[in-house]
């Protein structure tokens, strides 16, 4: 057997319609509750404590006084990001320097491996480039990317180095 639900106001909506629905007076207009409020007789909505006149505009001043505070965070953070970034862009020039030098024929070699990680990094960043010999079958390069700083003529950090070591190929085949 099917029930057909039909719409009943539970406790609930009975509530909020009491609590929405305005109070009516005699002639049927919306009357100030009877009784004493907060504020004593009369009803109506409770006075905002402003406090006195000197207290205007505190708020904008504690804000003033912060924002400096505020400002050195947000460049510290932005700092810490180039510092990553430069760390990344080094890794970058050094990996791609070494696996051209390390390639034989003209494509390869230490001026090429050269030209190609200084080529590896952003425009707006600068990569010095080192090779190093231990034995005859590796190359190694390190790059050094200087850290720009957020303040001008202010350098927090040192350059940032990162080396890789590649495999020379094997041209005996």
């Amino acid at each position: 057997m099917k029930r057909s639900r039909r719409w009943a106001p539970d406790a609930r909506t009975s509530a909020l319609r009491r609590r929405v629905a305005p109070r009516r007076g005699a002639g049927g207009t919306p009357s100030a509750p009877s009784g004493p409020s907060r504020r004593g007789f009369g009803g109506g909505a409770p006075e905002r404590h402003l406090g006195s006149a000197r207290d205007r505009g505190v708020a904008s001043l504690e804000y003033l006084g912060m924002l400096p505070l505020l400002l050195l965070i947000a460049l510290a953070g932005i700092q810490l990001g180039l510092v990553a970034y430069c760390g990344e862009q080094a890794g970058t020039a050094a990996r791609t320097a070494a696996r051209t030098a390390a390639q034989a024929g003209p494509d390869g070699g230490e001026a090429a491996g050269q030209q190609a990680g200084e080529a590896a990094v952003s425009d707006w960043l600068t990569a010095t480039i080192r090779f190093t010999t231990s034995d005859s079958t590796t190359v190694t390069a390190q790059a050094t990317v200087k850290v720009p700083s957020v303040l001008p003529g202010v350098s927090f950090f040192d350059p940032v180095k990162r080396s890789a070591t590649m495999p020379k190929e094997d041209t005996t085949r």
